[in-house]
């Protein structure tokens, strides 16, 4: 086991529990469509480089009618990064020790016109502590109604916090959504933040406000979207999509990296992946 001082068994303990809440209203949404598909959960434990217990975490995977396939994955891990990773981790490059804690989320979804969505919250700990996520959406086929209430809700929330969040989070999620070898975004994006430090309660009561957000908003817009008939070409648009999903994820994407360099458990870091996908 890793020790964790009474900050990081706070996060974890919240990151846990949203968790618990998002799965919950996750598989109301599939008895609301008729299946009674549930979470599966499986837990994993992590080795540090000398081998000694350094973490672990719990996969969630639920597949259903709604959503074709979705991941809810919470984590707390510990040790030191390798030296050259190290140089590229906030307030790691004198010092590889680290402890980061989070959740992490991606859903599938069956019907096109559905948005796919990710999510993720996470508490790090270096020679310096900070907190990074967001959340962005990724529908297939999008609609401006969908859009303006998603950005509506995390605006909302920055906005109480720091009037200078939304921009700021917004263009980020932008710059790094973003496929260059493509020339497209991923989705239509959302927020996304890193290094916000300085603060502990400040700061931790902004992350637990994105993830109560998000909780709010997006079941909303599945119910909405859910019964909505598809043709054939919408489902091959959402294939197609996917491709896209998937290429950003595996060359882009820094979760997928910080979980692979820290010896994290490869299935629960590529639950981000489709289930189905095309390439032309």
């Amino acid at each position: 086991m890793i020790e964790l001082d009474h900050e990081q068994q706070e996060a974890r303990a919240w990151f846990e529990s949203l968790r618990d809440r998002i799965c919950a209203e996750f598989e109301a949404i599939e008895r609301d469509g008729g299946s009674d598909a549930r979470f599966d959960y499986t837990s994993w434990d992590r080795l540090d480089e000398s081998g000694a217990p350094g973490g672990g975490g719990v996969r969630g995977l639920m597949k259903g009618v709604i959503f074709e396939k979705v991941g809810v994955n919470v984590s707390t891990v510990g040790g030191r990064f390798s030296p050259e990773f190290a140089k590229t981790i906030h307030g790691a490059g004198e010092d590889p020790r680290f402890t980061a804690t989070g959740i992490s989320l991606v859903a599938h979804m069956a019907n096109p016109h559905v948005p796919a969505v990710h999510m993720n919250m996470r508490f790090l700990a270096t020679r310096r502590r900070w907190f990074g996520g967001g959340a962005d959406l990724n529908p297939p086929i999008p609609y401006e109604q969908d859009t303006a209430e998603f950005h509506q809700a995390l605006k909302d929330v920055c906005e109480r916090h720091d009037p200078t969040y939304y921009e700021r989070f917004r263009k980020w999620a932008d710059d790094y959504f973003f496929i260059p070898h493509r020339g497209v975004h991923r989705g239509v994006g959302g927020i996304f933040y890193d290094h916000v430090e300085g603060d502990f309660r400040k700061d931790f009561a902004f992350t637990r406000d994105v993830g109560e957000a998000f909780l709010s908003v997006f079941p909303k817009l599945v119910r909405r979207r859910m019964g909505t008939p598809f043709t054939d070409s919408d489902k091959a648009r959402q294939l197609e999509w996917r491709g896209r999903y998937a290429e950003f994820n595996l060359i882009y994407d820094r979760g997928t990296l910080f979980g692979l360099k820290t010896g994290g458990n490869v299935d629960a870091i590529l639950m981000s992946l489709p289930p189905v996908a095309t390439w032309a």
